[in-house]
């Protein structure tokens, strides 16, 4: 497994190395000691989700309030997409700096977003598949929703046609207008919520 840090601190992208025979493909999704090794603290698994999306469909931006906070380890099952995340926690060096990677089914990359940093993407096929694997379970009225055309985070999603996007992504705020109503997460909250533990980081 290849790991990759991010411009958004906390955030990787994991590729597997497959083995490729006659019969097809084989390569691990997730390894959670690698995982671990990763972030410097365990990754417990508290809900598995999934969502499946008309080519252009645009999704996000998504994040979940501290607390309870939630981690994804994100992965394109079916089909293709452009990912985007941004970091969201008020106070960090990359506040506003995103990330983007695209996910193809097959390939088995995957990303892993901290707590506190939003989440969006862009199906690029018809029946796009994408799973989410969680750190904690859903909590009715946690999540934070940020417009995804936002003209101050100024996201590269690069849609050739208006892409669709739901009537809540649509009329959700933009970022200042969600850190002026104490929607965001500080960088502070975020980095205790999630104080490492003494686990071997594989990229030092």
């Amino acid at each position: 497994m290849h790991i990759t840090e991010t411009a958004v601190p906390g955030a990787y992208v994991f590729t597997p190395s497959p083995i490729t025979d006659e019969r097809g493909t084989f390569f691990e999704s997730l390894r959670t000691d690698q995982l671990a090794a990763a972030i410097g603290r365990p990754f417990t698994v508290r809900q598995i989700n999934y969502s499946v999306s008309r080519r252009n469909t645009l999704r996000g931006i998504h994040s979940v309030a501290l607390p309870p906070g939630q981690a994804k380890y994100v992965t394109c099952v079916r089909g293709a997409l452009r990912d985007i995340i941004v970091d969201l926690r008020i106070g960090s060096p990359a506040f506003g700096t995103h990330h983007t990677t695209h996910l193809e089914a097959g390939t088995g990359r995957a990303l892993y977003i901290p707590e506190g940093v939003g989440h969006g993407f862009l199906a690029l096929t018809d029946d796009t598949c994408v799973c989410y694997v969680l750190s904690s379970e859903h909590v009715p009225g946690t999540q934070i929703d940020i417009n995804p055309l936002d003209p101050e985070l100024a996201l590269p999603w690069d849609f050739d046609e208006p892409p669709l996007i739901s009537r809540k992504d649509t009329h959700a705020p933009g970022v200042s207008e969600a850190r002026s109503a104490g929607l965001l997460a500080t960088w502070h909250q975020a980095t205790q919520h999630t104080q490492p533990t003494a686990v071997r980081n594989p990229l030092t």
